[in-house]
C-alpha cells in the first residue's frame, strides 16, 4: 500500500506546509493548486472539491479496463474477448478465476478507490471551512461527498471484504492515523460505516426534482436511499430493503430500454446514480471505456474485450428486447447505421458501452449507470419474496418483464419467484457490474461458473485478494483473504 499511503498523506503534509506543488485534479486535463484554501472560499471553489470526486470516476483505473476485468470479465456474463493471444495484461487470468495477490487489476482498483476516498475526505474537511460559500450549497456538497464515500466503500467491501476505514484526512505524524490506513476492519464494521454515511447523506441531499436541468447528473436523496437499500440487500436485511426502496420516489421506468444507454437517454427518469462521460475535443470521458470493449479486427474500432458469453445469450427469453439492446452482434447494423462487419474478431460485444459520436476515440461520451429504478423494483421484489410476501413481489417482477416486451411470469411459489427474480436481474442488469457479486451473495456462484466452464472455489473466490503491496506495507496490521 505504499503508493496509497503516500497519496493519502501527501495532501495533508503538503497542505499544512503551504507547499505550492500540491494539486487537486478537477478533470483529466486540469489541476488547481490547493496551497491556499481562501482561493476556494466561494460557491465555485466549494463545488471544485466535489467535482474532483465525480471526475475520479473518469480515470482509467477507476471505471475502465481493470474495473471491467474485475467486475464483468470474471462473471459468467462475459468472456475475455479480443484475440486469443491478447491477454489484456491480466484479463485472461481474471476470466479463468486464477488471479492472485499480485494481480494488477486487483491492485489498481484498490488504489483507485482509496484515491477517490481521499478526495471525499478532502471535500469533507475543507468545504465546512469555506464560510463565504452559500450555506445551503455547502450542506448539499457535503451530502454528495458523503454519498460518494459510501459508494466507494460499498464497492471495496464487495470486492475485498474487510478493508481499512479512512474517515478523515490523516495527520502525517500520527501513528494512530498510519495504523488506520493499514488496518483492515471487519466486514460488519465497514457496512455500519457505509450506512452511517448514507444516513448523513440522506439528511443533506435534495430530491432529484429540485436540481436544475444542467445538474441532473448529481446524486440526490433518492440515490442515497437506493444505495442504502442495496447495502441492506447484501446483508439480507429484507425489511430494510423494502422500507428504503419505498423512499426512492420521483423515478420511473423508461418505455424504451435501449435508449438509456444512448446519448438521448442519459440521466433520464430511471437514472439514480450515473457517471457522465462527456465527449469533446480534447477528449474527456471515462478513459477508453468504450474503446476497450468495441469490436476488434478488420472493420472494427476497438480492443474487443469483455464480450457477452454464450451463457448470457442463452439466458434471454424469445422476444426479450433487452438482448439486442445489450449485445452487438457481428454482421449487424447498429441503431445509428454503423455496420459491424463479419470480419471483426468476436461474435458479440457490449452494446451498453457503445458510443456513436466517438466510436473510435480513446475517450467517448458513453455514460456508466451504477443504479437505476429498475433495480430498485427488483430489490424490493426480492426482499418481499424473502419475507414471504410473494404475491406482492410478483407485480414488481412483471413491471420489469413487461417493459422488456415479455408476458407476466407464470411462476407463483416462493422458490420459483426467487429464481425468476435472480434471472431477471441477470438480463436486466447485464454489463452493469452486478453479476459476479449477485452470484456470490445468492449462493449461485459455484454452479453458475461450472456451467460456464469455470471453477469457482468456495471459501476463496467469494472475495478478491488483498493486494500484496498493501500487505507488505501493513507489516502484520492486516492479513490476506482465505485461499490466496
Amino acid at each position: 500500500m505504499k503508493n496509497i499511503y503516500i497519496s493519502m498523506f501527501a495532501f495533508v503534509s503538503l497542505f499544512l506546509a503551504g507547499c505550492a506543488d500540491d494539486y487537486l485534479d478537477v478533470d483529466q486535463t486540469e489541476s488547481v493548486s490547493t496551497d491556499d484554501i481562501e482561493l476556494y472560499n466561494n460557491n465555485a471553489g466549494a463545488e471544485t472539491f466535489v467535482t474532483a470526486i465525480y471526475n475520479k470516476f473518469l480515470d482509467w483505473d477507476t471505471t475502465s479496463f481493470g474495473w471491467i476485468g474485475l467486475t464483468s470479465i470474471t462473471s459468467d456474463d462475459a468472456d475475455k474477448g479480443s484475440s486469443p493471444g491478447d491477454a489484456g495484461t491480466d484479463k485472461d487470468i481474471l476470466d479463468a478465476l486464477t488471479y492472485n495477490a499480485s494481480n494488477p487489476s486487483c491492485r489498481d482498483i484498490f488504489k483507485a478507490y482509496y484515491a477517490g476516498i481521499n478526495r471525499c475526505n478532502q471535500a469533507l474537511e475543507i468545504i465546512p471551512q469555506l464560510d463565504k460559500a452559500d450555506a445551503g450549497l455547502r450542506s448539499r456538497l457535503i451530502g454528495e461527498a458523503t454519498f460518494m464515500r459510501a459508494f466507494m466503500y460499498f464497492t471495496l467491501v464487495k470486492i475485498y471484504g474487510g478493508v481499512p476505514i479512512v474517515d478523515h484526512l490523516p495527520n502525517p505524524s500520527s501513528i494512530e492515523d498510519k495504523n488506520m490506513l493499514l488496518t483492515r476492519k471487519p466486514v460488519a464494521e465497514v457496512y455500519a460505516f457505509i450506512e452511517n454515511d448514507l444516513n448523513a447523506a440522506i439528511a443533506a441531499l435534495p430530491l432529484k426534482s429540485s436540481y436544475s436541468s444542467d445538474e441532473k447528473a448529481r446524486v440526490s436523496k433518492g440515490s442515497a436511499y437506493a444505495l442504502l437499500a442495496k447495502v441492506n440487500l447484501y446483508q439480507k436485511n429484507w425489511q430494510k430493503v423494502v422500507d428504503n426502496c419505498n423512499l426512492v420516489t420521483g423515478y420511473s421506468l423508461v418505455p424504451d430500454y435501449a435508449t438509456m444507454f444512448r446519448l438521448e437517454g442519459e440521466n433520464g427518469p430511471e437514472s439514480i446514480f450515473e457517471i457522465n462521460g462527456v465527449g469533446s475535443v480534447p477528449a474527456k470521458g471515462i478513459r477508453q471505456y468504450s474503446q476497450v470493449q468495441a469490436p476488434k479486427g478488420t472493420g472494427g474500432w476497438g480492443w474487443g474485450f469483455n464480450t457477452p458469453s454464450q451463457s448470457l445469450l442463452n439466458a434471454y427469453e424469445p422476444g426479450d428486447v433487452r438482448k439486442d439492446a445489450t449485445i452487438i452482434f457481428r454482421g449487424t447494423t447498429l441503431y445509428d447505421g454503423k455496420l459491424v462487419p463479419n470480419t471483426v474478431q468476436n461474435e458479440r460485444y457490449n452494446y451498453k458501452a457503445y458510443s456513436s459520436n466517438y466510436s473510435g476515440a480513446d475517450d467517448s461520451d458513453a455514460n456508466v449507470i451504477f443504479i437505476r429504478y429498475a433495480e430498485v423494483l427488483l430489490m424490493k421484489a426480492e426482499a418481499l419474496n424473502e419475507l414471504g410476501q410473494t404475491s406482492d413481489a410478483i407485480p414488481l417482477l412483471n413491471q420489469i418483464r413487461n417493459r422488456a416486451k415479455l408476458p407476466n411470469t407464470t411462476f407463483s411459489s416462493q422458490d420459483d419467484i426467487r429464481k425468476a427474480i435472480w434471472r431477471e436481474r441477470r438480463v436486466e442488469l447485464a454489463f452493469e457490474f452486478d453479476r459476479f457479486f449477485d452470484l456470490v451473495r445468492t449462493g449461485q456462484a459455484k454452479a453458475a461458473f461450472a456451467a460456464d466452464g469455470k471453477i469457482f472455489t468456495e471459501g476463496k473466490n467469494e472475495l478478491f485478494p488483498i493486494p500484496e503491496a498493501f500487505l507488505n506495507e501493513a507489516k502484520g496490521l492486516s492479513s490476506q483473504n482465505p485461499g490466496y
